[in-house]
């Protein structure tokens, strides 16, 4: 338990640390802390996480390595300079760059520019999840609570559009999923599997009116949606459990019920 405290104060002290100096570029309107910080520094899937939002022109890749200190070890920045990576001991810090107009460009699209919508489509709505949902730790002038209000406020009509093109994929993996069990193609049957079962994820995240979270948060957060399909939770753990019992055969058995009480919703 000391070890705990001690892991979750180093993890406090590296977040101001970090949001501290951020916050000194003129150009950073807002930080916000990504829920992976949320786990235990034990568990695998710990990382510290800021998304900064900014506007203007923020310093360079390799001015930026030298700014984070010379403990952050194994640094990289990928996506065109956009998403630093690092160590600081062994704790993964990573930050991501998003410019404010891009990201009022998305607002604009789920709140009225609906004929865009098709932009939306490959991309999901992860992003939107890491704007309403992210723990705001710098705000320079209140422009995030503006995005967050436009987010809070999106129609019917948005959710409809999002649920149709989830639920079309949805079904076109299931139709592969059984054409993969007519041909004992193991390999397609695996792929088709995990495209099946996110893409129904998907759809009762939508029917809930709720955004996409990370892959990683799928299944806690889809278990815990007030709207879910008849037997979801059954037939889920059932898709999911390796078996000799559970043929090929059998779950797309299973696939097909839970695809069907996805659509009745």
């Amino acid at each position: 338990m000391i070890y705990l405290n001690i892991m979750k104060y180093k993890t406090k002290q590296l977040t101001e640390r970090f949001v501290s100096l951020l916050s000194e570029w003129p150009e950073v309107e807002c930080i916000s802390l990504n829920e992976a910080a949320d786990s235990d520094t034990l568990d695998p899937y710990f990382a510290l996480i800021l998304d900064v939002y900014y506007s203007g022109k923020i310093p360079g890749p390799e001015e930026r390595k030298k700014l984070y200190g010379q403990d952050a070890a194994v640094f990289e920045s990928s996506g065109g300079g956009a998403k630093d990576r690092f160590l600081v001991g062994d704790m993964p810090v990573r930050f991501e760059f998003k410019n404010t107009k891009k990201i009022e460009e998305l607002a604009a699209i789920v709140e009225s520019r609906q004929d865009d919508f098709w932009l939306l489509k490959d991309s999901g709505t992860y992003g939107y999840y890491r704007l309403a949902h992210g723990e705001i730790l710098f705000s320079r002038t209140g422009w995030i609570d503006t995005i967050k209000e436009k987010l809070l406020g999106l129609n019917d009509e948005f959710w409809k559009l999002m649920r149709d093109a989830v639920q079309s994929k949805m079904e076109h993996s299931l139709s592969d999923l059984g054409a993969a069990m007519i041909n004992n193609d193991e390999f397609y049957y695996l792929i088709s599997s995990a495209l099946f079962i996110k893409n129904a994820c998907l759809a009762i995240f939508c029917i809930n009116h709720h955004f996409e979270p990370s892959h990683r948060a799928y299944y806690k957060q889809v278990l815990e949606l007030p709207i879910l399909p008849d037997s979801f939770p059954a037939y889920l753990e059932t898709f999911l459990r390796e078996s000799e019992e559970l043929t090929m055969e059998r779950k797309y058995n299973i696939a097909q019920l839970l695809g069907r009480n996805i659509i009745a919703l």
